[in-house]
């Protein structure tokens, strides 16, 4: 049976085998992230009690290296087979994770093991990211990227609705840095997954090798011009400014101004976390209802705005709970509505020979301002009110979408006529 426009339709991607086996090992380490989120920071304050201060570094640093992206991405855009580099990203974290139940039977235990970790592991991440920027797209076909983009959604919002609860589990009955050894099991498995994958490593890079800052100019000039990609920029990174402002207070706020009970606010965040899910799921097919383009505005908008919902949050337990839920929910749904359609959307516009330079670039700025934005937000706080704060973040997200009022992409329908524009290649 054909499509009305006469093609055959696309069989869908859990009838991939290879799509399955990435999947799976995507699915293992974003439930072994959600671990290493919880445990980090538990370490630190019950283990070595750690400061407010100290935590918020060891936030800080598991970010600082997508600051490297630029760098980082044009490196391993000289590389032809990024699989092998993504394996050993994975390999690399397994170490490092392993690391710290060794120093704790040694009682080795220390909060500059922490920060160390956290950056070295950070800087395997920004490795991972850049080589599946090209690895994706030979996973999977053009007209697939929306449905897979969407089902790698779908996982991570899982593991945002179970990671937390599976993982204080594990550190209840076996302490933290013991649970790590299951985080560092799952990037083991996700390492012998993708080496199970047979994908296209792509063509051969040319016989004089480009010069590696040239490849960084290029790759920084690429996303600067590109006209889709500098107002996507502009956008998600005015977004990740403003939002970390609030996610760095949002627990502080839930137990002092709300005073919910650990297990409330869990339970708040586990309930918003499936707002992830439905948007993750719903994506797709709204953005081909309505358009790509318009879904990811709408998602810009609406993302923010579900920030503020969390400072109406008023009278007895459950009404605060319940209104920190909804606000959880709405943005995870609004930043799902706002990730996979414009995932897609990248993939489909950006150079294949430029990939790995250009999501580092990319990172490079729309990642290394969390930190900052983390920053300023605890300066806030401490200076205006949380509650002041929170809103503040999120009237200035709503900026955000300012950014793509000239962009061609609050005009993009569908992805199939969506090429690399000559203009913007490199010169």
């Amino acid at each position: 049976m054909t499509s009305p426009g006469g093609h055959m339709p696309t069989p869908s991607l859990w009838r991939d085998r290879r799509f399955r086996t990435a999947w799976s090992a995507q699915t293992v380490s974003e439930f072994g992230d959600r671990i290493t989120e919880l445990a980090l920071p538990l370490i630190a304050v019950t283990m070595l009690n750690a400061s407010p201060s100290q935590v918020g570094l060891l936030t800080a640093a598991v970010w600082l290296p997508n600051l490297l992206g630029l760098f980082i991405g044009s490196w391993v855009d000289q590389r032809q087979d990024k699989r092998r580099l993504m394996i050993a990203a994975d390999l690399a974290r397994t170490v490092l994770l392993l690391s710290l139940p060794v120093a704790y039977w040694l009682d080795l235990l220390g909060l500059g093991q922490l920060y160390t970790i956290a950056i070295l592991a950070g800087l395997a991440d920004v490795v991972f990211s850049a080589g599946y920027a090209t690895f994706f797209v030979r996973l999977v076909a053009r007209e697939q990227y929306l449905e897979a983009n969407s089902k790698f959604s779908a996982t991570r919002s899982l593991s945002f609705m179970g990671g937390p609860a599976i993982g204080g589990a594990l550190m209840q009955w076996l302490t933290a840095p013991i649970a790590m050894i299951v985080d560092a099991a799952s990037f083991a498995f996700s390492a012998f997954q993708l080496s199970r994958v047979k994908a296209d490593p792509g063509p051969a890079d040319d016989d004089v090798p480009e010069p590696f800052l040239t490849r960084v100019r290029s790759g920084m000039r690429y996303v600067l011009t590109h006209p889709y990609l500098k107002g996507s920029l502009g956008c998600a990174t005015t977004v990740n400014f403003f939002t970390m402002m609030s996610s760095a207070l949002i627990v502080l706020y839930a137990s002092r101004e709300l005073s919910l009970p650990a297990g409330t606010i869990g339970l708040a965040f586990g309930i918003g976390a499936a707002g992830g899910l439905l948007g993750a799921i719903a994506a797709t097919p709204l953005s081909r209802i309505f358009g790509a383009g318009p879904v990811v505005a709408a998602g810009t908008i609406v993302f923010p705005g579900g920030i503020a919902i969390a400072v109406l949050a008023d009278g007895p337990l459950w009404a605060r709970a319940a209104t920190l839920a909804a606000a959880e929910f709405v943005m995870a749904f609004a930043v799902m509505c706002f990730d996979v359609p414009l995932n897609a959307i990248q993939a489909a516009v950006v150079d294949d020979n430029l990939r790995s330079r250009v999501y580092g670039a990319f990172s490079s700025i729309n990642y290394g301002v969390r930190p900052l934005g983390a920053v300023v937000g605890g300066f806030l706080g401490t200076w205006i009110g949380v509650r002041e704060t929170i809103l503040v973040s999120a009237t200035g997200g709503l900026f955000a979408v300012l950014w793509l009022i000239r962009s061609p992409i609050l005009k993009t329908r569908d992805l199939e006529s969506l090429r690399p524009p000559q203009h913007t290649e490199q010169s």
